[in-house]
């Protein structure tokens, strides 16, 4: 039982107090393209992922809808992560908007707060599962500035988070970014994240009986409380050289957070620095191989020597027509441990103006 309420109340802790790594299930990334390339996609992403890496690269979504969705598994499929995102063009094809919902969740974890009688007997019957869940709603808007090869954009995000019936927050923030692309092989990226700061607002509810049983073990009970997510800045910048049908793209960020030390390459207090790096070679734009790098920390072995250890990530992706596959081969824990992950996504260019000329024929007919 003990063990069952640790594991409630480590949810909890993390939900009251925990404010360097505030809303980190954001910082995980969409796409397995991304994934594969160690999460370097601030400076190259031009897609409906965009709303999530950049919202500038929305700005080149312009001739199709595009649709895309990913789920993963971690942990033995304890941790669930789903992403669907949308882009749409507008008219002039000059403006983008879209729309991506995240969520990542750890289900059927098992409350054992009721789990005795009143005279001390064990009822399993009152053991009753509930989930931890993340929720995040982008809204992106991107257009071009001029023909100079400029692209701003934006999101306005919603952040829920749900632990069971104990404890909900919600949140708000805003995404500000910008694409430089000078010519055919160059492009550079900048993106501020949570340039508000985002304030998640958690309100805490519990019964007399789940408060008594909490203090019985010597837990503390939370009270409704702020968690801050601090400004958060990525540069980056890619390379792309192309030999016949063979393309070759280098991209490498830096990731600059500023809510306090963190365990990575450059590490200072407010600011740390975590560089990522990622490769994509390509052949005809229709079949991709891809490597990265990322999550540069330093460990220690079982006998107390320090290192330095990196996550190593690979994948592969085709393109089918309209429809594009990708899957990455990606490290989600500590470098050590191996703890590897299988992800698939999906990509789906969409000509809504062909469709509805096609249904409109089928109703002639």
């Amino acid at each position: 039982m003990k063990y069952s309420i640790a594991l409630l109340f480590l949810f909890l802790s993390i939900a009251a107090y925990c404010q360097k790594y505030s809303n980190e299930f954001l910082s995980i990334g969409v796409g397995a393209k991304a994934q594969a390339l160690g999460n370097a996609q601030v400076a190259s992403t031009n897609d409906v992922t965009a709303g999530f890496w950049n919202p500038a690269g929305l700005a080149l979504v312009r001739d199709y809808t595009q649709i895309s969705v990913m789920h993963a598994e971690w942990f033995a499929s304890i941790g669930k992560y789903d992403y669907i995102g949308i882009a749409q063009p507008l008219k002039n094809s000059k403006r983008t908007i879209g729309f991506s919902f995240i969520r990542f969740g750890i289900d059927d974890i098992p409350n054992t707060l009721s789990l005795y009688e009143d005279d001390g007997t064990v009822n399993y019957d009152n053991i009753v599962p509930f989930s931890a869940a993340d929720y995040a709603f982008l809204l992106s808007y991107a257009q071009p500035l001029g023909d100079n090869g400029l692209y701003i954009g934006g999101n306005a995000k919603i952040v829920h988070r749900l632990i069971g019936s104990f404890a909900n927050s919600w949140g708000f923030g805003l995404d500000a970014g910008l694409q430089y692309r000078p010519n055919q092989k160059w492009s550079f990226g900048l993106l501020g994240k949570d340039i508000t700061t985002t304030f998640n607002a958690w309100r805490f509810s519990f019964t007399d009986e789940e408060k008594e049983t909490l203090a019985i073990t010597g837990n503390d009970i939370p009270i409704n409380s702020v968690e801050i997510t601090r400004p958060r800045l990525v540069l980056g910048a890619a390379y792309l050289q192309q030999l016949g049908k063979v393309g070759l793209q280098v991209e490498t960020n830096l990731n600059l957070t500023t809510d306090g030390q963190r365990n990575v390459l450059l590490s200072a207090n407010p600011i740390s620095v975590d560089p990522v790096l990622g490769i994509e070679a390509n052949y005809n734009n229709s079949v991709f191989l891809r490597l990265g790098a990322n999550n540069v920390q330093r460990e220690t072995d079982l006998v107390g020597n320090e290192f330095w250890a990196f996550h190593p990530n690979a994948g592969v992706g085709v393109k089918l027509g309209k429809l594009y596959v990708d899957y990455a081969f990606t490290n989600v824990g500590e470098s050590s441990n191996n703890t590897f992950s299988h992800i698939v996504s999906l990509k789906l260019d969409l000509n809504v103006d062909y469709i509805k000329r096609a249904m409109k024929n089928a109703e002639r007919e």
